[in-house]
């Protein structure tokens, strides 16, 4: 398959590159440092919101892995979001996003987001508010072939590849041993599994290790 990754320089991104590169796929990255250290051989140094339909015309799947923190920053998610929605638009070209836990929900009419839970930490409601609201404007996109996928609230930048996860829903769901935790290498696997399979088109997922 023939995969693109938008804003291809962070820790996720770069763990979706290693896996499908590992798996065989053609890959294409875009990012805005001047070094390349995504471990892809093509890398096009160009802006998230510089991406044009030409950039990604032909691809199987792109992949968003946007990221951002500060606050003047947050409404990015929305932006950019809506930037690659628009790109793939009407085209076959699915478009995968590295979402956040923070929206997942925590009651069955899905009228109550983690985010508002009285244990959810302050300092992340800001990002999970922001990434929730970009979520909200990709479901009324009818034009677009996308799947947002949500890690476990525990997701760890350098968490050991177990190979295995379990895929949930909207709503929040730890594993078994009752632990919401999946490392950047195992979600990479759920992303790739996803590029290839197809399953969720038009659908938020969740996944959390086993």
């Amino acid at each position: 398959m023939k995969i693109a990754v938008a804003a291809a320089n962070g820790k996720a991104s770069r763990k979706i590159i290693a896996e499908a590169l590992k798996r065989g796929h053609e890959v294409v990255v875009f990012g805005r440092h001047e070094q390349n250290d995504t471990g892809a051989s093509t890398y096009i140094r160009k802006d998230i919101m510089d991406l044009t339909k030409e950039d990604v015309k032909g691809f199987d799947a792109l992949v968003d892995g946007f990221g951002a923190w500060a606050p003047e920053t947050l409404p990015l998610h929305t932006t950019t979001l809506l930037h690659l929605a628009d790109i793939v638009s009407d085209t076959d070209t699915r478009l995968l996003v590295v979402g956040g836990a923070g929206s997942l929900y925590i009651n069955g009419d899905h009228t109550k987001a983690l985010y508002e839970a009285p244990d959810f930490p302050p300092a992340f409601k800001p990002l999970a508010e922001a990434m929730g609201q970009s979520l909200a404007e990709l479901r009324k996109r009818n034009d677009v072939k996308w799947t947002y996928i949500s890690p476990a609230a525990d997701f760890q930048a350098d968490g050991e590849r177990t190979g295995s996860y379990e895929i949930h829903g909207e709503e929040f769901a730890p594993n078994s041993k009752g632990e919401s935790i999946i490392s950047y290498a195992d979600y990479a696997i759920a992303m790739v599994d996803e590029i290839e399979k197809g399953d969720h088109l038009g659908q938020r997922i969740s996944v959390v290790r086993k």
